[in-house]
């Protein structure tokens, strides 16, 4: 049947009307009589109801993914695109006058099992104009800006490395300084033990390692760990300028940092045994505000202890011979007093001492530890941090070394990396993530493995995996989100306080590694 321009109309309004009843109560709640009622008054009779309009509106996220950030001019640049129906172009516009400055292909889509959506890929690797930008393709719509130059990533690097002072603990941070994150200091009372309350010790100092101002021997040492293998893979990338209060004194900022977390180590050693106190932790009082409590002797705080001394004092004795030579005292009074309760000591964690203290020192002992330990525990894999730090260590080292287990902790070494290189590229979004993108962990305890290969052969494949991740981390992600304080239009601080990297000092110091090792590897193309 054909209904004219007026009747349709008619119907559409009767429907109008009727929708905007059910929606304040229901149709069936209505009688025809109530209807005709209604019909014969001059005005619009209320229902009475008052409607309430409770929903979230959902978060559009764009379809072209890039690195927030940006990308150096030489390096390669990939735009990953999501959906199934895709132009067959996508163009780059620029960000202040929207004009068009390259037209690129979209490489063939795929579908991705662990992610469950439709991959595409835009590269614009010969694209090398500076400037501001943003990515448009048709029915998939526009990425968020990102920026070609230089150096993108300069800025960044001194905004992560810097975070460790915004972590000080018993220290002024000056607004000149500091900027918001300024403060006086803080815990600066005498704590106390929590077994003994009447032993009461001065342990100011060290880095906060979370918001209630919780210090922690065991995640000091491997944060230290970790910015210590950056400054001694790639010192050059690390200078006296990052401002902190000690720039400027000749020494790289990097070292005097961790020199602010060895200081505060060294006060959590007890003076007689010289084993170490785990941490320290505040509670709100009442009566008399905060109170700082020392948690006990443990046996991983200890040997822990020991290595991070050790791997310290061997890289600051080139500064402060005097004040290395304390640290490695430190490190081995540490390590004497696990030695006698060697059933409650990790063998990782020793092998681990033992490598750096043999390093440090040549004392044959140690390389006995080192080598009884690589023939009773062939090495098959590095997942295990100490492992790892250890296994670099030993290889690193200039004393005498057995050159056959050598070889096969770098067969070891390699076939973890070949590995981790396969899984990331042979994933849709060139990083091995997984579907909620919560591994970030994970992905970084990798790439430090990677990041130390890729400097003992300088692979081009391992370095292009290292970038991936990190344009994945500024945005290159399914969730559009940065990981990075101070970086990218969508923020992590913008959805979840928890999901961010710098947040995690230990995380962040293995990201300072891999930027590091990206950073060293742009400078080497100029």
């Amino acid at each position: 049947m054909f209904y004219g321009r007026r009747q349709i109309t008619k119907i559409i309004c009767i429907f109008l009307c009727l929708g905007l009843l059910t929606g304040c109560n229901g149709l069936s709640d209505l009688s025809l009589e109530a209807l005709q009622t209604n019909s014969e008054d001059d005005g619009f009779t209320s229902l009475g109801l008052t409607p309430e309009f409770n929903y979230e509106v959902p978060v559009s996220l764009p379809n072209i993914l890039i690195d927030q950030v940006g990308y150096a001019q030489d390096s390669n640049k990939v735009a990953i695109i999501q959906g199934e129906m895709l132009p067959d172009t996508f163009t780059i516009m620029e960000a202040d006058t929207g004009t068009v400055v390259y037209t690129g292909e979209i490489e063939p889509k795929d579908y991705d099992e662990t992610t469950g959506v439709y991959i595409s890929y835009g590269d614009f690797t010969d694209f090398n104009t500076p400037g501001e930008y943003y990515i448009q393709a048709a029915m998939i719509g526009q990425s968020y800006p990102f920026e070609i130059s230089k150096n993108p990533y300069g800025q960044l690097f001194h905004v992560v490395l810097k975070q460790y002072y915004y972590n000080r603990c018993g220290q002024t941070l000056s607004s000149e300084l500091a900027g918001e994150a300024a403060h006086n200091a803080c815990h600066v009372r005498e704590a106390q033990m929590k077994e003994e309350a009447s032993i009461r010790l001065d342990v100011t100092g060290g880095w906060h390692m979370d918001k209630v101002g919780t210090r922690d021997v065991v995640r000091g040492c491997q944060t230290v760990n970790s910015l210590l293998l950056a400054y001694e893979l790639y010192p050059d990338m690390f200078n006296d300028d990052v401002g902190i209060p000690e720039s400027g004194n000749d020494i790289p900022d990097i070292l005097d940092e961790v020199k602010y977390e060895i200081d505060w180590l060294l006060k959590m050693q007890d003076a007689k045994s010289g084993a170490v106190y785990a941490s320290v932790s505040s509670v709100d009082n009442k009566a008399t505000g905060y109170i700082l409590y020392i948690d006990g002797i443990t046996m991983d705080a200890t040997i822990q202890f020991a290595a991070s001394m050790a791997k310290f004092s061997y890289l600051y004795q080139n500064y402060d011979r005097t004040f290395a030579t304390q640290c490695l005292k430190a490190s081995d009074r540490a390590y004497r007093y696990a030695q006698k309760y060697l059933e409650d000591v990790s063998p990782e964690e020793y092998f681990y001492a033992a490598t750096e203290l043999y390093r440090a020192t040549g004392a044959s002992g140690y390389h006995t530890v080192i080598k009884s330990y690589l023939t009773q525990n062939p090495v098959t894999g590095m997942d295990n941090d100490f492992i790892f730090w250890g296994c670099v260590t030993y290889l690193s080292t200039k004393q005498r070394v057995d050159v056959d287990l050598c070889s096969d902790v770098i067969k070891v070494l390699m076939q973890e990396v070949e590995q981790i290189s396969y899984s990331s590229k042979n994933s849709k979004l060139l990083v091995n993530a997984d579907k909620g993108q919560s591994n970030n962990e994970e992905l970084l305890h990798e790439l430090s493995r990677l990041t130390v290969v890729d400097h003992i052969i300088t692979n081009h494949e391992y370095a292009t995996v290292l970038e991936n991740h990190l344009h994945y981390m500024l945005g290159r992600n399914l969730q559009s989100v940065s990981y990075l304080d101070e970086a990218g239009s969508r923020n992590y601080k913008d959805i979840d306080e928890t999901m961010g990297i710098m947040n995690r000092i230990d995380l962040n110091a293995e990201f300072v590694l891999m930027l590091s090792a990206i950073l060293d590897g742009e400078r080497a193309e100029e």
